[in-house]
């Protein structure tokens, strides 16, 4: 099989022939699809994770594709993957027949493209329990939600919309709202932008941090920041991979019939080096999916 191999420390991603995996007990064999490029996968590949993966290894932690051999599911079944250590323990799925344990993979809908199927759980998941499960959204609320335009904050507007609150998008490069009106902050981007959109929560809100595209660090006034008692909340999917999980079909489901919306953008899978600096670039929509051919 052709999969996608790193040799060393942010080197260049190669494409390898390799032997196929072999069936064993605990684990199912997937003929890839679809897989996704995210930015996990970028932190593993500069070693800035908490885990590494044996040199060499293929990167990849959520795919889609068809079922060859598992002890769980039926050869032909169509399903998602993600998680379970793939691409952060050992190899990943950027590859043509993934090796997988049986807890990394979900049944995937008909109804669901496979190239949406690898790329939705980590935005719907973590838009869905940043609302739910974190700010504990209320139906009315007032939501701000930064790096709309990025396939997170995409979903978490479209999701608070749904829950009968009113979303809005700021822009990271433009002011923010000029009063303290919003109940809830939902930032994807961190950085600066993050310093300069806290002010417009209302006292007493909340701030759910869920990315830090825009700088790693925040600088912050104390004594202001106290006086306002807004609550910073940060979003671990690791930690909660059971929430995630457990929405997962309903949000298959509103993917399926549209009411749910999530731009993919595919690659060759020799394209894997290019699919890694497309989605560093600021401002760029939806997802990046790695395909066996275009």
């Amino acid at each position: 099989m052709k999969a996608v191999r790193i040799h060393g420390l942010g080197a260049m991603p190669v494409i390898e022939a390799l032997p196929d995996p072999v069936a064993r007990p605990g684990r199912s064999l997937v003929r890839m699809a679809a897989a996704t490029v995210g930015h996990i996968d970028r932190t593993v590949w500069q070693g800035r994770f908490l885990r590494q993966p044996p040199w060499p290894y293929t990167p990849g932690v959520e795919a889609a594709g068809t079922v060859v051999a598992s002890g769980s599911y039926e050869t032909g079944q169509r399903v998602w993957l993600r998680g379970s250590g793939l691409g952060t323990l050992f190899d990943g799925t950027w590859c043509e027949l993934i090796d997988a344990p049986d807890e990394a993979l979900g049944p995937l809908p008909d109804a669901v493209p496979m190239a949406l199927g690898a790329a939705f759980f980590s935005p719907t998941t973590s838009a869905w329990v940043a609302l739910h499960a974190v700010a504990k959204l209320q139906a009315g609320e007032q939501v701000l939600v930064t790096g709309a335009r990025g396939a997170v904050g995409s979903l978490a507007m479209q999701l608070a919309r749904d829950a009968g609150c009113t979303a809005t998008g700021v822009d990271p490069d433009a002011a923010p709202p000029p009063t303290a009106s919003a109940d809830l902050l939902i930032d994807t981007v961190g950085g600066d932008v993050l310093a300069r959109v806290l002010p417009s929560v209302r006292p007493g809100g909340r701030a759910v941090l869920v990315g830090y595209t825009a700088g790693p660090t925040l600088q912050l006034d104390i004594a202001h920041f106290l006086q306002r008692d807004v609550a910073l909340l940060p979003l671990n999917m690791f930690r909660r991979e059971a929430a995630g999980r457990a929405a997962a079909p309903e949000l298959l489901a509103r993917l399926a019939d549209g009411r749910l919306q999530l731009e993919v953008k595919p690659f060759a899978l020799a394209d894997a080096a290019q699919a890694l600096d497309w989605i560093a670039q600021r401002g760029h929509r939806g997802r990046a999916v790695l395909v066996p051919q275009l």
